[in-house]
């Protein structure tokens, strides 16, 4: 049975062309999977982790992150009770019905020297009287009471932060847990806020009008 031969010999500028394009063809394929098998991802060892900074300043520094008020409180004298001036505020001095007075009170250092007064919660007490009757005070129902040092300086006023609401009740320590407390008399009656704080007491009562 005959066959197809190929001819042999020469062949034209085409062929030799194509076999060369073939050639560069997968020459460059050779190349480019190289490429990828160095490019490849997780391949080879990542840049090295640097270390991070040493923290500086306050966050390096546990001290510098202290209570400047509260440093300064501990090194210094404690006030001496003659020279401190304590003043019971109210809002307003008349209150229609319904109105629920706030009160608060100030601190003054009258002499010429910065000087330290604990004057936290637990120190504070609020007396409201009419007469001789007693009909309210702070510390009755009073919950978490807190110590805070303060530092005085001469002649300035420093003033509670959030002022007691007072509910126009009466208050003792047996009727701490009722809803419904009696109310004290309004239609004008006068009444007289006084304040002590770090144990030192209000000047003078500070009277306001409940109608």
């Amino acid at each position: 049975m005959s066959t197809i031969k190929h001819p042999v010999g020469p062949q034209t500028s085409n062929v030799y062309r194509r076999r060369r394009l073939v050639v560069g063809l997968g020459v460059l394929a050779v190349l480019l999977i190289i490429i990828l098998i160095v490019l490849r991802p997780g391949g080879g060892s990542g840049p090295a982790s640097t270390a991070a900074p040493a923290p500086t300043g306050s966050a390096a520094d546990p001290a510098a992150t202290a209570d400047p008020a509260a440093t300064d409180a501990a090194a210094g004298p404690a006030c001496d009770p003659a020279t401190v001036q304590v003043e019971a505020i109210t809002d307003q001095d008349a209150y229609d019905p319904g109105d629920e007075p706030e009160l608060s009170l100030s601190v003054t250092n009258t002499g010429s020297t910065p000087c330290n007064l604990n004057a936290g919660t637990s120190t504070q007490v609020f007396t409201i009287t009419s007469g001789a009757d007693v009909y309210w005070t702070s510390t009755d129902c009073q919950t978490d009471p807190a110590d805070a040092e303060v530092t005085l300086q001469p002649g300035v006023a420093v003033s509670t932060k959030s002022p007691l609401t007072w509910d126009r009740t009466r208050s003792s320590p047996e009727t701490c847990e009722i809803t419904e407390r009696e109310a004290v008399p309004g239609e004008g009656a006068s009444y007289y806020l006084s304040v002590s704080v770090g144990g030192v007491e209000s000047a003078g009562p500070t009277q306001f009008l409940l109608n």
